[in-house]
């Protein structure tokens, strides 16, 4: 995946009722490491990464990169959202171009069902639509995992196809800041 583009990074911190969605610090390292070996978050992505290999494999200083935002509460992470451009070969685009932003998430099972994947995808998009005017967001997931299509649907996005990829129907859907202020 490629960066987002001409975007100021880090951004300042962003607030919600409940969370901060900040860049990543060095004492995130075991919550990004739970994230990765977790079988539960990783489902329906590839299946979880044995904590040996991550232990060895994750640097000191996690998710330092443009487009990643760790999800805190009360200071602890608890997930992370990324905004990223999604790569021209694979399937499902909503611009002859390709390379829209695409939203990604993910929690910690102990976090699920509070409500807060909403509140910082949210946040997320808001500040793309401030940092990228205009700028559709497509997200992508197993039609099989019914969480994210529930939290695809509270966060606006629309449909747009659905494809086979990596063995499993995929749900590929669209937002963008004017379908939600216009």
């Amino acid at each position: 995946m490629t960066e987002l583009g001409p975007v100021a990074w880090p951004p300042a911190l962003i607030r919600t009722e409940r969370l901060v969605l900040r860049e990543s610090q060095a004492w995130d390292r075991t919550a990004f490491i739970e994230l990765f070996a977790s079988p539960q978050v990783r489902t329906y992505l590839g299946g979880p990464r044995p904590r040996n290999e991550l232990e060895r494999e994750v640097p000191e200083l996690p998710g330092r990169r443009p487009g990643l935002f760790v999800i805190d509460l009360n200071g602890a992470m608890i997930g992370a959202v990324t905004l990223d451009r999604r790569d021209a070969e694979r399937p499902g685009h909503v611009r002859p171009d390709a390379g829209e932003a695409e939203l990604g998430y993910v929690l910690l099972p102990e976090a699920w069902g509070c409500g807060y994947a909403v509140e910082a995808c949210a946040a997320a998009l808001g500040w793309v639509a401030d940092a990228l005017p205009g700028e559709p967001v497509v997200l992508c997931t197993q039609t099989a995992n019914e969480r994210s299509m529930r939290l695809a649907a509270k966060l606006g996005f629309t449909e747009v196809e659905r494809f086979e990829e990596w063995g499993a129907e995929q749900w590929f859907g669209v937002w963008s800041p004017l379908m939600v202020s216009g």
